[in-house]
Protein backbone atom coordinates (compact mmCIF):
# COMPACT_ATOMS: atom_id res chain seq x y z
CA UNK A 1 0.00 0.00 0.00
CA UNK A 2 1.47 3.35 -0.93
CA UNK A 3 1.34 6.46 1.20
CA UNK A 4 -1.04 8.30 -1.14
CA UNK A 5 -3.72 5.95 0.23
CA UNK A 6 -2.69 6.60 3.83
CA UNK A 7 -2.69 10.40 3.65
CA UNK A 8 -6.19 11.50 4.60
CA UNK A 9 -6.50 14.41 6.99
CA UNK A 10 -4.94 16.09 9.99
CA UNK A 11 -6.63 14.01 12.68
CA UNK A 12 -7.11 10.53 11.23
CA UNK A 13 -4.72 8.35 9.27
CA UNK A 14 -7.22 6.04 7.62
CA UNK A 15 -7.34 4.64 4.13
CA UNK A 16 -9.85 6.05 1.66
CA UNK A 17 -11.00 4.31 -1.46
CA UNK A 18 -9.40 6.69 -3.93
CA UNK A 19 -5.95 8.25 -3.63
CA UNK A 20 -7.27 11.55 -5.00
CA UNK A 21 -9.89 11.79 -2.25
CA UNK A 22 -7.27 11.16 0.41
CA UNK A 23 -4.95 13.81 -1.03
CA UNK A 24 -7.68 16.42 -1.06
CA UNK A 25 -9.04 15.63 2.37
CA UNK A 26 -5.62 15.91 4.00
CA UNK A 27 -4.54 19.11 2.29
CA UNK A 28 -8.01 20.65 2.01
CA UNK A 29 -7.13 22.44 -1.23
CA UNK A 30 -7.56 21.74 -4.90
CA UNK A 31 -4.46 20.31 -6.62
CA UNK A 32 -2.17 22.88 -8.17
CA UNK A 33 0.81 22.35 -10.47
CA UNK A 34 4.29 23.00 -9.13
CA UNK A 35 7.90 23.70 -10.17
CA UNK A 36 7.29 26.83 -12.15
CA UNK A 37 9.38 29.96 -12.41
CA UNK A 38 6.35 31.85 -13.66
CA UNK A 39 2.67 30.93 -13.26
CA UNK A 40 2.14 30.00 -16.91
CA UNK A 41 5.57 28.56 -17.69
CA UNK A 42 5.89 25.18 -19.35
CA UNK A 43 6.31 22.24 -16.97
CA UNK A 44 9.92 21.08 -16.73
CA UNK A 45 10.44 17.52 -18.00
CA UNK A 46 14.24 17.48 -17.86
CA UNK A 47 14.64 15.39 -14.73
CA UNK A 48 18.05 16.80 -13.83
CA UNK A 49 16.65 20.34 -13.86
CA UNK A 50 13.37 19.34 -12.28
CA UNK A 51 15.00 17.53 -9.36
CA UNK A 52 17.36 20.46 -8.82
CA UNK A 53 14.44 22.91 -8.76
CA UNK A 54 12.63 20.69 -6.31
CA UNK A 55 15.62 20.69 -3.98
CA UNK A 56 15.94 24.47 -4.26
CA UNK A 57 12.23 24.96 -3.57
CA UNK A 58 12.45 22.78 -0.47
CA UNK A 59 15.48 24.73 0.78
CA UNK A 60 13.52 27.98 0.33
CA UNK A 61 10.54 26.41 2.13
CA UNK A 62 12.73 25.16 5.00
CA UNK A 63 14.03 28.70 5.57
CA UNK A 64 10.44 29.75 6.33
CA UNK A 65 9.92 27.05 8.96
CA UNK A 66 10.57 28.45 12.43
CA UNK A 67 13.29 26.54 14.26
CA UNK A 68 11.99 24.99 17.45
CA UNK A 69 12.34 21.56 19.06
CA UNK A 70 9.49 20.04 17.04
CA UNK A 71 10.74 21.34 13.69
CA UNK A 72 14.53 20.96 13.94
CA UNK A 73 14.54 17.30 12.94
CA UNK A 74 11.80 17.79 10.33
CA UNK A 75 13.78 20.57 8.62
CA UNK A 76 16.99 18.56 8.60
CA UNK A 77 15.37 15.37 7.30
CA UNK A 78 13.30 17.22 4.69
CA UNK A 79 16.21 19.17 3.23
CA UNK A 80 18.39 16.06 3.23
CA UNK A 81 15.82 13.91 1.46
CA UNK A 82 14.67 16.53 -1.06
CA UNK A 83 18.17 17.53 -2.16
CA UNK A 84 19.21 13.89 -2.30
CA UNK A 85 16.64 13.17 -5.03
CA UNK A 86 18.58 15.33 -7.52
CA UNK A 87 22.00 14.19 -6.35
CA UNK A 88 21.05 10.54 -6.81
CA UNK A 89 19.48 11.25 -10.19
CA UNK A 90 22.80 12.80 -11.28
CA UNK A 91 24.56 9.66 -10.05
CA UNK A 92 22.14 7.48 -12.00
CA UNK A 93 22.70 9.56 -15.12
CA UNK A 94 26.45 8.88 -14.84
CA UNK A 95 26.09 5.19 -13.94
CA UNK A 96 28.45 2.81 -15.70
CA UNK A 97 26.22 -0.25 -15.37
CA UNK A 98 22.54 -1.06 -15.35
CA UNK A 99 22.85 -2.34 -11.78
CA UNK A 100 24.37 0.96 -10.62
CA UNK A 101 21.72 2.92 -12.53
CA UNK A 102 18.86 0.97 -10.95
CA UNK A 103 20.40 1.32 -7.49
CA UNK A 104 20.63 5.12 -7.86
CA UNK A 105 17.10 5.39 -9.30
CA UNK A 106 15.85 3.27 -6.41
CA UNK A 107 17.44 5.75 -4.01
CA UNK A 108 15.76 8.65 -5.87
CA UNK A 109 12.43 6.90 -5.37
CA UNK A 110 13.04 6.39 -1.66
CA UNK A 111 14.19 9.97 -1.11
CA UNK A 112 11.16 11.39 -2.96
CA UNK A 113 8.90 9.29 -0.76
CA UNK A 114 10.73 10.45 2.36
CA UNK A 115 10.35 14.06 1.18
CA UNK A 116 6.60 13.54 1.00
CA UNK A 117 6.58 12.26 4.55
CA UNK A 118 8.53 15.17 6.00
CA UNK A 119 6.51 17.72 4.03
CA UNK A 120 3.40 16.28 5.63
CA UNK A 121 5.04 16.52 9.06
CA UNK A 122 6.05 20.14 8.36
CA UNK A 123 2.46 20.97 7.41
CA UNK A 124 1.29 19.47 10.67
CA UNK A 125 3.92 21.28 12.76
CA UNK A 126 3.37 24.67 11.11
CA UNK A 127 -0.23 24.90 9.80
CA UNK A 128 0.41 28.36 8.29
CA UNK A 129 2.76 26.72 5.76
CA UNK A 130 0.35 23.94 4.83
CA UNK A 131 -0.54 25.22 1.35
CA UNK A 132 3.11 25.71 0.40
CA UNK A 133 3.99 22.29 1.83
CA UNK A 134 1.17 20.80 -0.22
CA UNK A 135 2.56 22.21 -3.47
CA UNK A 136 5.93 20.70 -2.67
CA UNK A 137 4.27 17.43 -1.64
CA UNK A 138 2.56 17.22 -5.04
CA UNK A 139 5.90 17.62 -6.77
CA UNK A 140 7.51 15.02 -4.49
CA UNK A 141 4.65 12.68 -5.39
CA UNK A 142 5.32 13.27 -9.09
CA UNK A 143 9.03 12.65 -8.57
CA UNK A 144 8.23 9.45 -6.68
CA UNK A 145 7.35 8.13 -10.14
CA UNK A 146 11.03 7.19 -10.33
CA UNK A 147 9.53 3.92 -9.14
CA UNK A 148 8.19 3.36 -12.65
CA UNK A 149 11.68 3.77 -14.12
CA UNK A 150 13.03 1.42 -11.47
CA UNK A 151 10.35 -1.23 -12.02
CA UNK A 152 10.67 -1.15 -15.81
CA UNK A 153 14.45 -1.49 -15.51
CA UNK A 154 14.08 -4.46 -13.16
CA UNK A 155 11.81 -6.27 -15.67
CA UNK A 156 14.34 -6.10 -18.50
Amino acid sequence: MNDEFRMTNDERMTRHESPRASDDSFWADKPTPFVREQPNAQRVYDLEERTARFGEAVIDFAKKVPVMPVTERIISQLVGAATSVGANYDEADDAVSKKEFLNCIGTCKKEARESKHFLRMAARAIPDLKSEARELWLEARALHLFSKIWRSGKKE
